[in-house]
């Protein structure tokens, strides 16, 4: 594979920015489309950044991958209708809009626990997002959904999740008794999973905590 040319929504956040970071470093990757709210700090030959408003986008640019790394708290957006706008409805209208433009694969980082008839209002988005673009005729699709992140949100400019800290402590305590798919994972270990699978993606495929920490 030469010459790819990629899109990624969500590149300024935690894992969004290891897999911006790791397109702009692979010399298959020729072009890099990222879509944002704001311009990006980030100067690269390879790189194009989008200012969108993602409640009405614009015809996007032929490519041939998509990496869907959007995402919120309900605390940060301030409300499920808020929260829903981004994890849900920016997403899914990136990805119609990709497909559009010739993509033909796709990653997103969804969730631990993602369900569409969860009792949980965040497990349930993640699920009904999955759900959506299941549905959409892309050639393949790698669903992350990893545990408790780690990483410094701060470096990324978001503020740290309490759920993420804590988790972090009873981790490195405690991991023993912690089933693999429910440990803490590293950001940029879920990043280096989805760049390694959605290139010779065929069809849907779901990586746990697990499987993205061990390669397999």
């Amino acid at each position: 594979m030469t010459n790819r040319t990629i899109i990624i929504a969500g590149a300024t956040g935690l894992v969004g920015k290891s897999i911006l970071d790791g397109l702009l470093a692979d010399d298959t990757v020729a072009e890099v489309h990222s879509l944002g709210r704001r311009t990006s700090t980030i100067q690269h030959f390879k790189l194009t950044t989008h200012v969108i408003d993602f409640t009405d986008l614009p015809a996007l640019p032929q490519a041939d991958e998509l990496y869907l790394a959007l995402g919120t708290t309900i605390r940060v957006a301030g409300s499920q209708s808020a929260f829903r706008a981004v994890d849900y409805d920016a997403g899914l209208a990136v990805a119609k809009a990709a497909q559009v433009a010739g993509v033909k694969k796709v990653g997103l980082v969804s969730a631990m626990g993602a369900n569409a008839r969860s009792k949980v209002f965040y497990n349930r988005i993640k699920g009904e997002l999955e759900n959506q673009l299941t549905q959409l005729p892309f050639e393949g699709l790698v669903i992350a959904r990893p545990s408790l992140l780690i990483g410094n949100r701060e470096m990324v400019g978001q503020p740290n999740r309490r759920g993420e800290q804590w988790g972090f402590v009873l981790g490195k305590r405690l991991g023993f008794l912690i089933p693999s798919n429910y440990k803490p994972i590293e950001a940029a270990t879920v990043a280096k999973a989805l760049l390694s699978e959605v290139p010779y993606a065929k069809g849907k495929k779901i990586l746990l905590s697990g499987s993205m920490r061990s390669g397999k």
